[in-house]
């Protein structure tokens, strides 16, 4: 399936030539192996792929004795896997590379040597056991890859120009009209359910089946989990204590995570651990609180209080219904025809969460409970800066609805309360377009271009 980050990878190759390797880092399943084989397969004249949850010790070694000698350690690799090298023109693919670090090691020689290209591909790789004892070399040129997202949908589908008009309508100001909206809202609640993970993708591609799509998610669930016993090794069990409360805390209106439905004595510095390893996984995208809506919105952050959206919106209605291990018929008809009202919002917030994290956002909101000041009391569900920084008018307040009838008491406080800063204040909902009152009302779809 065509994916959007074939064209980082193109322009990798083009630009570096040779000068630094490519790591690419993403969840599992998320399809890093596949793209970057197809790459291999149609840009260079031949190709390693060494796959570290395989790769036998014979393998592993070569990368401990001979990186002094790189002429054996090539000869090894191209007997081995029976393949030819050729200067320049060749790229040796390091699968999974978190599984064995002395070769994410290896990578600052490798590069100097200047022979080959070089990708990496892994997850968690920023935590202390994938770290440990190796110099992180600085030949890497690091970028994330996400789940598709709806325009990498409907290429599956076999749709090419939907975007193209969506984008036009956005840059425009103006609706799509009510029939291509409700067209367009149709392939986005499809994508909601299958959400973005290409294996459910092309089970949905291959059978238009909700229910089979719904097995090839819980499969990847079930890995993450047979991850979490593997890997997150000494706190594994509070790894599994977030992700399993994850749906009931997105469920409330107040949708900060609260650690105390846990355990009524966990603290954040006692599970900061395991919500590092989640987020490293790209399992989860957190939302922190920033205590002041100003040009620094990092700087104001409060790492205590966060929110956690899954990165996949697909898998986390998975991981919601979960009682008898399906998501019923039922539940999917209510999503696919706007029916479904107590998990709404829940979904349709965590698909702007997602959807801000896949176009380079970090992900905060703010909140004030103030019960002295009514002006100062307001929770607003995102903030996003411009990309070029002024003295003045530099944030964004997001508000996001999934009912028809709404109100927007907080964001309006914002408005009056933060006027020095305001930029264009946002309305994400599932009607079309409109600006009023100086608020802009874009549909879900259209939020890929903030």
């Amino acid at each position: 399936m065509k994916r959007k980050i074939y064209e980082k990878l193109l322009d990798w190759k083009l630009n570096n030539k040779g000068k630094t390797a490519l790591l690419i880092d993403g969840a599992r399943r998320v399809g890093k192996s596949y793209i970057v084989e197809e790459f291999a397969k149609e840009n260079y004249k031949s190709y390693i792929f060494i796959d570290f949850n395989k790769a036998p010790d014979e393998i592993k070694n070569l990368f401990n004795y001979y990186l002094d000698d790189l002429d054996t350690l090539f000869m090894y690799l191209t007997n081995y896997y029976n393949v030819d090298l050729y200067e320049h023109e060749s790229l040796i693919i390091f699968d999974e590379v978190q599984l064995y670090p002395r070769a994410r090691s290896a990578i600052k020689c490798l590069v100097e040597d200047g022979r080959y290209d070089y990708i990496e591909t892994g997850s968690l790789m920023s935590i202390k056991e994938n770290v440990k004892d190796i110099l992180i070399p600085s030949e890497e040129r690091h970028i994330d890859m996400h789940p598709m997202d709806f325009e990498e949908f409907l290429w599956a589908l076999g749709n090419d120009n939907i975007m193209n008009l969506i984008k036009k309508c956005y840059e425009e100001k103006k609706p799509l009209g009510q029939a291509m909206h409700r067209k367009v809202m149709d392939y986005f609640r499809q994508y909601m359910i299958v959400g973005g993970m290409p294996q459910a993708v092309q089970e949905y591609v291959n059978t238009k089946n909700f229910n089979k799509v719904d097995e090839v998610k819980r499969d990847i669930l079930d890995l993450y989990r047979e991850d979490v016993g593997k890997h997150a090794k000494g706190y594994n069990l509070k790894v599994e204590a977030i992700f399993d409360e994850i749906p009931s805390q997105l469920q409330k209106h107040e949708k900060k995570f609260k650690l105390s439905s846990i355990s009524k004595e966990a603290r954040y510095r006692e599970y900061e651990d395991a919500l590092f390893w989640l987020k490293d996984a790209m399992i989860i995208n957190p939302c922190f609180n920033t205590t002041e809506p100003n040009i620094g919105l990092k700087l104001n952050s409060d790492n205590t209080t966060l929110k956690c959206y899954m990165a996949d919106t697909g898998l986390l209605i998975s991981h919601s219904f979960d009682e008898k291990g399906i998501v019923t018929e039922e539940i999917y008809k209510k999503i696919l025809f706007d029916k479904l009202e107590f998990n709404e919002g829940m979904i349709i917030e965590n698909m702007v969460a997602q959807i801000l994290t896949s176009s380079g956002h970090k992900l905060y909101f703010y909140s004030n409970p103030s019960r002295e000041d009514n002006a100062s009391r307001m929770e607003i569900d995102f903030l996003i800066a411009k990309s070029k920084i002024s003295n003045r008018h530099n944030i964004s307040p997001i508000e996001v609805k999934s009912s028809k009838n709404y109100t927007l008491t907080s964001l309006k406080k914002f408005m009056t309360k933060y006027k020095e800063q305001l930029y264009i204040p946002y309305v994400i909902h599932t009607g079309d377009f409109k600006e009023e009152n100086g608020i802009t009302y874009l549909p879900i779809y259209m939020a890929y271009f903030l």
